[in-house]
């Protein structure tokens, strides 16, 4: 049986786990396997996500699970999204919205982030809290890699208020070499960007993304859909398999400025 979720299309037979190590076939039928598996959970600034133009000042709950749909070899949170092993605490969508209101009334919560891993692994859990959440007025935010299916994203979309999706690299061969898929990415940056605040995130990896006219091209292209779109120009450092040396503050200064050429909004991040 296909799991039709993400790109990878994995065909599942009993026991079989899939490439995101999320999901399996169970008693003949395709399950989420991270369902209310909560591996992190904590009230961050919505800055961290990161998000500049959304609520800003604010905090929000943010919730993570296990498992992911790319196999980046500089993951930053390799020991939850690339790990066979993992502790997690068990919650439902009624606990995690429960606990979001309680720190809505305490600390000035503004809703749930679901961030951390990939998050659209778990499908189901995700839009069941997300569409609770919205119904109790929480706001609901999504950091994702943005390789899910286009249907499933159309169905998720109405519950979701912000998202800052990872656009990791502008070339087909990156993607290719972290198990992802561009085109698919892309088109789910346009659709997204049609329904709800949108953020975008490019992680500069020395010798692998950081050319000029790749992020020429790309800013270019997002400028195709708004030149108001935000993008995070970050920092790499040393994370998982990839030992190479940490971005050069310069070079992320230089990529700011020429992204700033077709954009209206790009900031500096892990500076």
């Amino acid at each position: 049986m296909k799991c039709d979720l993400c790109f990878h299309q994995c065909e599942l037979t009993e026991g079989k786990t899939g490439f995101c190590k999320a999901r399996g076939m169970r008693d003949g039928k395709i399950v989420s396997l991270n369902y209310g598996c909560m591996t992190s959970l904590a009230l961050d600034p919505v800055e961290k996500k990161p998000l500049a133009q959304f609520h800003p000042g604010s905090s929000i709950l943010s919730i993570g699970s296990f498992g992911c749909n790319f196999h980046c070899d500089f993951c930053q949170n390799a020991i939850i999204s690339q790990e066979n092993h993992v502790e997690y605490e068990k919650l439902t969508p009624e606990e995690v919205v429960n606990l979001a209101l309680r720190l809505a009334d305490e600390q000035g919560n503004i809703g749930i982030a679901y961030t951390y891993n990939e998050p659209l692994i778990g499908y189901e859990f995700i839009y069941d809290c997300a569409k609770l959440a919205h119904a109790h007025g929480l706001k609901n935010v999504l950091v994702t890699n943005g390789a899910i299916t286009s249907k499933y994203l159309m169905d998720l979309l109405p519950y979701i208020d912000a998202m800052n999706i990872d656009l990791k690299a502008f070339t087909s061969g990156f993607y290719e070499e972290i198990g992802g898929n561009l085109e698919l990415v892309k088109e789910n940056i346009i659709l997204c960007s049609a329904y709800t605040h949108v953020e975008l995130t490019t992680l500069i990896i020395p010798g692998r993304n950081d050319g000029e006219e790749e992020m020429q091209q790309m800013t270019k292209w997002i400028a195709s859909i708004s030149k108001d779109i935000p993008l995070h120009i970050s920092r790499y450092f040393p994370r998982y398999h990839c030992h190479i040396p940490p971005t050069d503050v310069d070079q992320i200064e230089h990529l700011c400025h020429i992204a700033r050429m077709n954009l209206n909004y790009v900031y500096k991040g892990n500076c």
